[in-house]
């Protein structure tokens, strides 16, 4: 990365006139985007809680109902880098509402599957219509709103229902799934059909790139993201060293590695380098990239503890994650109206501390830790780190980037979260599952040693089972949020230590100031 802290200018927007004439509402054109975002996102979690429904309507095996998850992750992951250089060719606008047609498509499909391959159909596509509409819809938000106030409060907003839709995809997935678990994909059909109405009446069309799809870039970069996500989601489920992990990592680190290779020779290139080059931008991917690896496991680990071993019921867990939303959204306004007057650095650097000290709270649960006391203060504390964090990141992520590279831009920092996420599940399932196994080992040995001596009824055995069960999984989660907590960290160190771009370079690229409407 290169040395420079000062953002490079951003290139002007084509001036489209926006449709029908009229001026560009840009209250609605924001709606719109942060709608399809928030779909996209929301598909994370929703689905997670109907699981065991949709194991039972449609005859899934355990093994197989990870696939559920596992052809979303896959296809979204992979072609995302696909479909933010297809939005810089032929028009951000178009492969946006593409995407969300077909996303919408897909979610019709899931609704009325009826075998388990129909299912996974269907969420394969949906994951290509969201490696269609997501970069494209950060994308829109740089082209669309001028630099300064008027971006920030967007990029606020986005940033927002980015992180606040894991949360909401769980309350609305346990809403749903009492009602039928198709209606965790029928939901996305009315969302999407009204976001594909809107988009030509309120967002502008970019102009058309001048150059032609990198075909063997996007071979190589799609099957490399693929096999690394299906490595680090098999490792997640399996081990880290089957053959099928193994296999599946080394042919996507290679694939990757000769995908950069030949983006460095090419001259329409899928991601070009210059991207990734600037210090900014590859200070912003990689803290992304960590801090999206912890979130996403902490969703996972701390969704189980609260319904295994709080008892709570599906919806009254999604409800338990609302004060996260809540505060995400809070924090992510209070983030962007400090960019015009604080560098990003201090921003985002109190914000990865604020959320290690998070990640610290929750290792220190067990079996019997209350809801209000132990968990909520920290979900509080966790949720305005997390705001203050993702708000600067994704302007620097983005800012300085010419116009035409906007969306591939875009698709990178969507790329880094999702790669983390599965980086993180991954590495930190490993770390919960050692944990987990040494403290059900120590508690099982005196246990059994206490039932051979004839002290124990059946009865008592099968508590106090039951109990160790809990307790080890609570120490194993309590030693997945420590790692969580210090990959923060090292992201807070990389922040503070590499992150110098002021405030004044994100406001001034040329625009005039505009109000939200």
């Amino acid at each position: 990365m290169s040395s420079t802290a000062v953002v490079e200018p951003v290139s002007t927007p084509e001036p489209d006139a926006a449709p029908s004439g009229k001026g560009r509402h840009l209250g609605i054109a924001l709606t719109v985007i942060t709608a399809a975002q928030l779909m996209v996102v929301l598909d994370g979690t929703i689905v997670n809680i109907a699981m065991p429904h949709i194991m039972t309507d449609l005859g899934f095996t355990q093994e197989n109902l990870s696939w559920v998850v596992t052809a979303y992750t896959l296809a979204f992951g992979g072609l995302l880098l696909l479909g933010g250089r297809l939005g810089d060719l032929f028009g951000r606008r178009k492969v946006f509402m593409t995407g969300v047609l077909v996303f919408a498509g897909a979610s019709f499909l899931g609704g009325i599957a009826q075998t388990e391959g129909m299912l996974l159909g269907a969420r394969a596509l949906q994951g290509i219509g969201a490696a269609l509409a997501s970069p494209t819809a950060l994308a829109l938000i740089t082209t669309t709103f001028p630099a300064g106030p008027a971006r920030n409060r967007a990029m606020g907003v986005y940033a927002a229902m980015s992180g606040a839709g894991a949360a909401v995809g769980l309350i609305l997935g346990g809403a749903l799934t009492e009602i039928d678990w198709r209606w965790t994909m029928f939901i996305n059909v009315p969302i999407g059909l009204l976001v594909a109405f809107l988009a030509p009446r309120f967002l502008p069309e970019s102009a058309r790139g001048t150059g032609r799809i990198d075909v063997p870039g996007a071979i190589l970069g799609t099957g490399g993201l693929v096999s690394l996500v299906y490595g680090l989601t098999n490792a997640a489920s399996d081990s880290w060293t089957s053959a099928t992990t193994l296999t599946t990592l080394i042919a996507g680190v290679a694939m990757l590695v000769a995908f950069v290779l030949v983006e460095m020779r090419s001259t329409h290139a899928l991601m070009p380098i210059r991207i990734l080059a600037d210090r900014t931008r590859g200070t912003s991917f990689a803290v992304m990239l960590i801090v999206g690896a912890a979130m996403f496991a902490m969703f996972y680990f701390l969704g189980l503890y609260i319904q295994q071993v709080l008892g709570y019921s599906p919806l009254k867990s999604g409800f338990a994650f609302l004060p996260f939303s809540f505060g995400i959204v809070v924090a992510a306004q209070i983030a962007s109206t400090l960019m015009t007057r604080v560098d990003p650095r201090w921003i985002s650097g109190v914000g990865t501390l604020l959320a290690a000290g998070g990640m610290f709270g929750f290792a220190q649960l067990d079996v019997d830790s209350s809801y209000a006391t132990a968990l909520l203060p920290w979900i509080t504390v966790l949720a305005v780190g997390m705001g203050l964090t993702f708000v600067p990141m994704t302007l620097t992520a983005t800012a300085g980037v010419a116009s035409e590279d906007s969306g591939v831009a875009s698709a990178v920092l969507n790329t880094m979260q999702q790669v983390g996420g599965a980086l993180g599940l991954a590495t930190l399932s490993t770390v919960f599952a050692n944990g987990a196994k040494d403290k059900g080992a120590e508690l099982g040995a005196a246990l059994q040693a206490k039932a051979a001596s004839g002290a124990l009824s059946p009865e008592q055995l099968q508590a106090a089972q039951h109990q160790i069960a809990l307790q080890a999984q609570t120490f194993g989660s309590g030693h997945a949020y420590l790692v969580a907590g210090a990959m923060i960290l090292v992201g807070s160190l990389i922040t503070f230590g590499f992150l110098n771009v002021k405030h004044e370079s994100l406001s001034t690229e040329g625009h005039e100031n505009v109000h939200l409407a």
